[in-house]
């Protein structure tokens, strides 16, 4: 590799604009997206020119994977 070629591309996160101002610094930069942290996965709203949290909720236990096996009721 040389330091023309971009480095592999590894995990992707596809962040989606979202409408608005940020409350902390005033930027109309406001993105939703997943992270993982020490409590779980959770769904964010983040300013990203400050990285202010407007939002945050949690998803589900694994993020974005999704087992074959959900929603299969075992009686």
């Amino acid at each position: 590799m040389t330091a023309s070629e971009p480095a592999s591309e590894g995990l992707v996160v596809e962040k989606n604009p979202i409408a608005g101002e940020c409350t902390q610094c005033g930027a109309a930069t406001l993105a939703a997206y997943p992270v993982l942290s020490e409590g779980g996965w959770f769904r964010v709203v983040k300013c990203q020119t400050c990285l202010h949290s407007m939002d945050r909720e949690p998803w589900t236990r694994l993020g974005p994977v999704s087992l074959t096996s959900e929603g299969i009721a075992i009686a």
